[in-house]
Order: structure tokens, then C-alpha cells, then sequence
């Protein structure tokens, strides 16, 4: 219990609260200052202030500021809103915010200033000096004893800020955070972001373990073969594969630095480099196209060509030997891709590597639907994608 009570003393939020409470209290010593007969009206002047849309902002950074100081700086989003007010809700709430301001910097004003007067006679008292004619307590007999009270006022000023910096970073929370709207907009935008984030994993993983894959194999093929020109067409394959990856590289870490645009993106009439470069690696591969790729939307022809792309990736690490057969086949109503290659030696794959959740993703965010798996002693990728719209 002591060393909570302390630590609600020595942390600098209690008193970055207190200040903030106190800083409506110039501006009414202003308006007393002016009409010390009408002192209500000031909270009636509260009114068309806060109806400012810039009165928000204002009041959320301030409040951010001396009420929850640290929050946010660990990159949690902060519990009040530092934004104008958008919605007429927005603006009477920063009304009502106004208004108990004020209430609480009086309820500071009418217990603090008592305590200080009862801590200079006590002080007084302690000293030996008279007492004034409108001191708080009239002590006739002053006495050393009188110094063991005068914590107490200074315990009822430091509960009192304590408590009334609690309840305004409570109400601040409540009136200044943000509202359904704008909590409804911040998740869209992180939905958006995490997405965007994921997408870019993806296409990192597929395109990146694709020229790696296709490097390894090409290099320890040309080693095994100990031929000139053999090294020589391994090394051009390794070189446009790189240049490839490179390519894709530069484009995510575009996208990551700005948020202008997603930038060029391969798509399937880009699919025969894949097919080539994977025939290059040493696969045997029979690629059939049927239907024009040309109609096929762009969601569906990018995420197309990584699923492609990561499909030959597998067959490149894990198929057997035997024929890799691909085909793409197009209709009005969907896009079909088939990739077949013989089950490697000994146990099949468990299937539940990155790569092929990425298909299933990829599949699944256009509102198709991807199979993988061992097929009447093949191993088959079967993904078919709608055309007509995505979910």
C-alpha cells in the first residue's frame, strides 16, 4: 500500500496533471478579472469554443500531452485523439470535455487554496507568529508541536491531485478518444496495412526462393557436368534469374518506402520467363496455355504468377524424376492452373511449408479455392480462381 501511495507521488504524470488542471484556472482569473460578478458566464462562453472543429485538436494534443504522457511513444496507438472534429458528436463532446474541465479545476481551486491558508498558520503557529485577523484556524498559543500537522494539508493537496488527475484522464479517454467512426477507420487502415504487409511477404518468399532454387540447382548442375558451355548457359540462367529477383526487390522495398502505389507487378503473360527458367534449372516441363490470358483481371493474373511461380519453386526442390506438365487454361468464368510433376523418392512431402499456404491464401483472397497434394501418384497443384469478381 506504501509503496503504491508513493509511487502515485513520484511518478511526473501526477504533476503534469496537476498543471494541466490548473491552466483553466488563468484563464478564468482573466474573466473574474473582467466581470467578478457574473462568473457562470464563462461556462457559457465554453460552448461556441468547443464547437471549433480545431478546438479538438487543441484540447487531444494538450491532453496527450499532461494527462498521458509516454503513451503512444512505444508505438501503441494512444487512447485520445488528436484530430479536429469531424462529426457534430465530435463537437459536443469536446463541449462536455470543456465544461468538466472547468468543473475540476474549481473543485482543485476550492480544496487547495484552504489547505495552503491551514499550512501558513500552521507554519505560523509553529514560529510563534500572531495570527491574522482572517487566518483559516485562530491559534491563541502557538507551539512547536503545531510542525508535526502540517503534512496533513499537503497529504489532502497531493490525494486531491491525485484523484482529480485520474478522473480528467478517465473523461479525457472517454470524450477526447476517438469515436466509432474513426476507431472503424483506424482498423480498415491497419486491416489494409497488415494485408499489404502479408502480400508483400509472399511475393518476397515466392520470388526470392524461386531464384535461389534456380541458382543452387543451376550451380551444382554445372559442377557436376564439369563442361565450359554448359557453365557457361548454367551462369546466364543464374545471371537472368538474379536480375529477375533484383527486379522484384527493388519493387517491395518501393512499395515500403512509398505508399503512392504498388508499382509494376509481373502477371501471367509473364509466365513463359517462369517456365523457362525452370527448364533451364534442368526441369523437364510441357507448358500448355488455353484461352486468352489477356482477359484475365489483374488481381487474378498477378496473384496468377506467384502461385505459378511458387508451384515451380516445389517442383524444382521436390519433384521426382519425370515430366512437369503446366497448364493454364481460361474461360469467362475462371482461371484454372494446373501444375503435375512425378512424387519425389521415399516419403512424399508433408505439405505444409510456407510456399503452399501462400497458395492457399493467395486462392482463398480471390474467392477461389487452391488443392495440393498427391493425386493418383502425382503430385498435383490445382488452383482455380474466378473472373467475374473477388471477395
Amino acid at each position: 500500500m506504501l509503496r503504491e501511495i508513493g509511487r502515485l507521488v513520484t511518478r511526473p504524470a501526477t504533476y503534469s496533471r496537476g498543471l494541466h488542471l490548473c491552466l483553466p484556472l488563468a484563464f478564468a482569473a482573466v474573466w473574474i478579472f473582467i466581470d467578478d460578478d457574473h462568473p457562470y458566464v464563462l461556462a457559457l462562453l465554453v460552448v461556441p469554443v468547443g464547437l471549433v472543429p480545431a478546438m479538438r485538436l487543441a484540447e487531444g494534443i494538450q491532453a496527450r500531452l499532461f494527462l498521458t504522457p509516454g503513451e503512444g511513444s512505444q508505438g501503441e496507438e494512444s487512447s485520445i485523439s488528436a484530430a479536429p472534429s469531424v462529426r457534430w458528436s465530435d463537437r459536443w463532446r469536446t463541449v462536455l470535455w470543456l465544461e468538466a474541465r472547468l468543473a475540476l479545476s474549481a473543485v482543485l481551486l476550492a480544496v487547495c487554496v484552504p489547505m495552503i491558508l491551514l499550512c501558513a498558520d500552521l507554519i505560523g503557529a509553529t514560529v510563534g507568529a500572531e495570527p491574522s485577523a482572517d487566518a483559516l484556524v485562530q491559534i491563541t498559543r502557538p507551539h512547536w508541536l503545531f510542525a508535526l500537522l502540517i503534512p496533513l494539508p499537503i497529504a489532502v493537496i497531493l490525494a486531491v491531485v491525485v484523484g482529480l488527475g485520474e478522473l480528467a484522464t478517465a473523461l479525457a479517454r472517454r470524450l477526447l478518444g476517438p469515436s466509432a467512426t474513426e476507431r472503424v477507420r483506424a482498423l480498415e487502415a491497419r486491416t489494409d496495412l497488415l494485408l499489404e504487409h502479408n502480400r508483400l511477404a509472399r511475393e518476397l518468399h515466392d520470388s526470392i526462393g524461386h531464384a535461389l532454387t534456380v541458382a543452387v540447382l543451376q550451380a551444382g548442375a554445372a559442377r557436376e557436368a564439369d563442361d565450359p558451355q554448359f557453365t557457361s548457359r548454367a551462369l546466364r540462367a543464374i545471371e537472368e534469374t538474379g536480375r529477375a529477383a533484383l527486379d522484384d526487390l527493388d519493387r517491395v522495398l518501393l512499395v515500403l518506402r512509398d505508399t503512392t502505389g504498388p508499382g509494376q507487378r509481373p502477371t501471367l503473360a509473364d509466365a513463359e520467363g517462369l517456365v523457362e527458367s525452370a527448364q533451364s534449372a534442368g526441369a523437364d516441363i510441357e507448358a500448355a496455355v488455353t484461352g486468352p490470358l489477356d482477359r484475365v483481371p489483374g488481381p487474378q493474373s498477378r496473384e496468377g504468377y506467384r502461385i505459378l511461380q511458387e508451384s515451380l519453386t516445389n517442383v524444382l526442390r521436390h519433384a521426382g524424376p519425370g515430366p512437369v506438365l503446366v497448364q493454364i487454361r481460361v474461360d469467362t468464368e475462371r482461371l484454372e492452373l494446373d501444375v503435375t510433376n512425378a512424387l519425389p523418392l521415399g516419403t512424399p512431402p508433408a505439405g505444409h511449408g510456407s510456399g503452399l499456404r501462400g497458395i492457399h491464401e493467395r486462392a482463398e483472397l480471390l474467392g477461389g479455392h487452391a488443392h495440393t497434394g498427391p493425386a493418383d501418384g502425382v503430385w498435383q497443384t490445382h488452383v482455380e480462381l474466378p473472373l467475374d469478381g473477388t471477395r
